[in-house]
C-alpha cells in the first residue's frame, strides 16, 4: 500500500450525538467505507482513494439536518490503526468473551477469548449490534454445526462460532480488505483450519447449508437477501440479524414469517436491533 492509498472524510456533527453518529455509519456503510472512528464533533470515516465518490457521500449526507458538512484529507493507512489502538478498551460480554487487541497486556481471561487486528475492516465488538448478536450467540449450542456469518468484517462473529465449537464456519465479506482481515485474524486466534474466507455476496451460499447464519448488516441487505438466507438454512436452524434500528423490526419480521421463519427472540439497545429467527416449519 502507498503512503496515501486512503481518505478519511470527516463529518462535522452540529450537535455531535453518539447516535446520529451510529446512523451515519449505517447509512455511509452503504458505500465502500472500510471503518469508522468518532471524535467530538467529527465522525471520521475511512475509505481506498481510489473507490471515493465526493458527490455519493453528498447524496447520503444530504438528507440529515445535523450534518455540518464533510472533508476529505488524504491519510497515510497506518493512522487509522494508531488511533484505533490509542482508544480501543478490551470488551467483556455477559464475562464469557473478552475482546482484546495486541497491545492489550494485561486483560483478564474468560471461556473465549478473541484477539483482534481490525487493519480497516469493521468489527470489533464495541457496536451495540456486534455485542448484542455475540450475546445472542452464547445462547445457541454451536457444537458441531455449520455456520456462515455474512458481511463478516473482522470476523469476530465467525470466530466465536469456530471457538464455541462450530465444526465449520463460513465468513463473507463484499469488501477485499475486511475479507483479507478476517483471513488473518482467523489465524491468529488458531481457527483457521475451521474457518473459510471469502469475498463476495449473498450469491456465494448456494455453495452449501447451515445450521445457523449470522448477518449483522444493514436493513436493505438482509432484506433483499432474506430469501437466498433462508434457501441455505438447514432445517431447524437459526437466522441472527443485527445492523438496524427497532423501527426496522416490523419490514424485517414480515418478511421473514412469508419465508417460514419465525420470531425467536429480540433484543435491543440503544435504538438498535438484534432478532433471532428459526426455521418455523422444524
Amino acid at each position: 500500500m502507498n503512503s496515501f492509498d486512503y481518505l478519511e472524510v470527516a463529518v462535522e456533527l452540529a450537535p455531535f450525538t453518539e447516535e446520529g453518529a451510529d446512523i451515519l455509519m449505517a447509512e455511509l456503510g452503504e458505500l465502500p467505507f472500510d471503518s469508522f472512528v468518532t471524535e467530538d464533533p467529527f465522525l471520521k470515516c475511512y475509505i481506498p482513494t481510489d473507490r471515493y465518490r465526493a458527490s455519493d457521500v453528498k447524496v447520503v449526507l444530504s438528507g440529515y439536518p445535523f450534518v455540518a458538512g464533510f472533508k476529505a484529507t488524504p491519510v497515510e493507512g497506518q493512522n487509522w490503526n494508531k488511533a484505533w489502538e490509542e482508544t480501543f478498551q478490551p470488551i467483556v460480554v455477559d464475562g464469557k468473551v473478552t475482546i482484546k487487541a495486541p497491545f492489550n497486556e494485561e486483560v483478564r481471561r474468560t471461556r473465549y477469548n478473541i484477539w483482534i487486528d481490525p487493519q480497516m475492516a469493521f468489527g470489533t465488538g464495541s457496536h451495540h449490534t456486534t455485542y448484542m448478536m455475540m450475546q445472542q450467540m452464547l445462547g445457541i449450542d454451536m457444537r458441531g454445526l455449520s455456520v456462515v456469518d455474512m458481511g463478516c468484517g473482522t470476523a469476530i462473529l465467525a470466530i466465536l462460532a469456530a471457538k464455541m465449537g462450530a465444526r465449520k464456519v463460513f465468513a463473507v465479506d463484499i469488501d477485499a480488505v475486511a475479507a483479507k482481515s478476517a483471513w488473518g485474524n482467523c489465524r491468529w486466534n488458531k481457527v483457521g483450519s475451521r474457518v473459510e474466507v471469502a469475498c463476495g455476496d449473498a450469491s456465494l451460499l448456494q455453495m452449501g447449508s447451515y445450521d445457523v447464519l449470522l448477518a449483522n448488516i444493514h436493513r436493505n441487505i438482509i432484506l433483499e437477501d432474506l430469501p437466498t438466507y433462508k434457501r441455505s438454512l438447514r432445517r431447524g436452524g437459526h437466522i441472527l440479524l443485527s445492523g438496524f434500528y427497532e423501527a426496522d423490526v416490523p419490514a424485517i419480521e414480515k418478511a421473514a414469517m412469508e419465508l417460514g421463519l419465525s420470531p425467536l427472540d429480540r433484543v435491543a439497545d440503544e435504538g438498535w436491533c438484534c432478532l433471532h429467527l428459526c426455521d418455523a416449519q422444524s
